[in-house]
């Protein structure tokens, strides 16, 4: 390949140039735009995207009671499932409760998938009161699955923020 002297050398086109300082410019451009928001007609700014995080640590604790029992007796009627939350869980928890009714199915103790009616009984309490809260949580598992024949109910703890 023989050498070529600078002033021989094909001059490039101002146009080529150009190009290749906007293609470079829109590279370091893109490389710090945010994500963009897909919206329905609606501008949405980046700040309503990651909102601060507001409310004080708390503790939700998530109890699912089954109706079905495994002797094979009669299930755990609404009316029944009411009383024990009167009786039971508000005496524990006067500040407020959460039930929500279901369908759900598990693997019994013999092996067993069981489909049943449910409830899912929702507890939130501040997280400073986790130490206090423990064992009356444990005393409404205990108390339903001896009253209902259950053979578990299970429970669910997630730290969380809370705001009222």
């Amino acid at each position: 390949m023989p050498h070529t002297r600078p002033e021989q050398r094909p001059k490039r086109s101002g146009r080529r140039t150009a190009l290749t300082a906007a293609v470079a410019a829109a590279a370091v451009l893109a490389a710090g735009t945010p994500i963009a928001y897909a919206t329905l007609g609606e501008e949405v700014p980046p700040a309503a995207a990651a909102p601060a995080a507001r409310g004080t640590a708390h503790v939700e604790t998530r109890l699912f009671f089954g109706t079905e029992r495994p002797d094979g007796g009669p299930g755990v009627t609404g009316e029944q499932f009411r009383s024990f939350i009167d009786r039971t869980v508000t005496p524990a928890f006067p500040e407020g409760l959460t039930v929500q009714e279901g369908r759900g199915q598990w693997r019994d103790s013999n092996g067993v998938i069981e489909r049943e009616r449910s409830y899912e009984l929702i507890l939130l309490y501040p997280a400073s009161e986790a130490r206090l809260r423990d064992p009356q949580i444990e005393r409404i598992r205990s108390a339903y699955e001896k009253a209902y024949a259950q053979d578990s109910v299970a429970r669910l703890d997630e730290r969380t923020l809370a705001d009222f």
